[in-house]
C-alpha cells in the first residue's frame, strides 16, 4: 500500500535540501515531486490541479483548503512512499528541514488579509495549554509454567535362586527288603522345580508443589510537566509631539545654564 507525505516550505533552498536528504536516506527520486513557489496568489488556483491534488487527498474539508492556499505561495514536496515505514521516515526528514504547518501558516494568511482590508485591527490568539495526569495498565512482566516429565534409569542387581530337577538311575543287586515289598505296586509321585523371577513395584509421591501467585503493592510517583499560556504584555508608545516637546524643554534647560 502506497503512502503519500506532503510537505510545504517557505524558502526554495529548504525545499532542495530536503529533497537531497531524502535522496541520501535511499528514496528514489522518481517517487519524489517538487513544486516551486507560485509567482502569484490568485484564487482561481484553487480550482487548478494543485487545488485538485489536495482535494483528492484531504477530501472537501479545511485541510485541503489550508494546504492549497498556502501551496500557492510556497514550495510543495511531495513523496509517494512505498509502505508505512518509507512514509514514517521521509515525515521525519522534511518535519527536520522545516516544514510548515499548513493550518497554522493559512490562518496568518487570512489574519493578515483581514487586517490589511481593515486597516488597524490586528488579532493575537490567547493559547493555554491544559494538562491531564492519568494512569494506564501496561504488562511490566511475568512468569510461565510448564511442565514435563523426565526419565531417571533405575539399575539394581538381584542374586534369583532356581531349582532344577534331576533323575539318576544306578544299578543294584540285592535281595529285596520289606520295604521294597511296601514300594512294590503302582502309583505316581512329582517334584516340582521353584524359581525366583524379578518384581517391580512402583509407588507414585508427590514430593513438592508449585504455587503461583501475585502480590500489587502502590507507590507514589511525582509527574513533572509543564503548561504553557500565551502572555500578551501592552506598552503605550509615546507620540512623536510628546518626544519634541520634550526635546524643546531640555534645549531650554540647556540654555539656562
Amino acid at each position: 500500500m502506497r503512502h503519500s507525505v506532503v510537505a510545504l516550505f517557505d524558502k526554495p533552498d529548504q525545499a532542495q535540501d530536503a529533497v537531497q536528504a531524502l535522496l541520501n536516506q535511499g528514496i528514489k527520486r522518481e517517487h519524489i515531486d517538487v513544486h516551486a513557489r507560485r509567482a502569484s496568489a490568485d484564487k482561481d488556483d484553487d480550482h487548478s490541479s494543485i487545488g485538485n491534488f489536495f482535494r483528492n487527498l484531504f477530501g472537501s474539508s479545511d485541510d485541503a483548503t489550508n494546504h492549497t492556499e498556502v501551496a500557492r505561495r510556497n514550495s510543495v514536496v511531495t513523496v509517494h512512499a512505498q509502505d508505512k515505514r518509507e512514509a514514517q521516515q521521509a515525515a521525519a526528514i522534511l518535519d527536520q528541514f522545516g516544514a510548515l504547518d499548513a493550518n497554522e501558516h493559512a490562518a496568518r494568511y487570512r489574519s493578515g488579509n483581514q487586517a490589511g482590508s481593515q486597516g488597524t485591527d490586528k488579532t493575537i490568539p490567547i493559547i493555554e495549554e491544559n494538562v491531564e495526569v492519568g494512569k494506564k495498565e501496561v504488562t511490566t512482566g511475568g512468569v510461565r509454567l510448564r511442565s514435563r516429565i523426565i526419565e531417571k534409569p533405575i539399575e539394581e542387581t538381584l542374586r534369583l535362586r532356581e531349582e532344577h530337577v534331576h533323575v539318576d538311575r544306578r544299578p543294584v543287586d540285592r535281595p529285596a527288603s520289606q520295604r521294597d515289598f511296601d514300594s512294590f505296586k503302582e502309583g505316581s509321585s512329582k517334584v516340582v522345580e521353584h524359581a525366583e523371577v524379578p518384581l517391580v513395584n512402583k509407588e507414585s509421591r508427590v514430593v513438592e508443589e508449585v504455587r503461583v501467585g501475585k502480590e500489587s503493592s502502590t507507590h507514589k510517583e511525582t509527574i513533572h510537566e509543564t503548561a504553557r499560556k500565551t502572555d500578551v504584555d501592552v506598552d503605550k508608545i509615546k507620540s512623536d509631539k510628546h518626544i519634541d516637546s520634550k526635546r524643546d524643554l531640555d534645549r531650554d534647560r540647556g540654555r539656562d545654564l
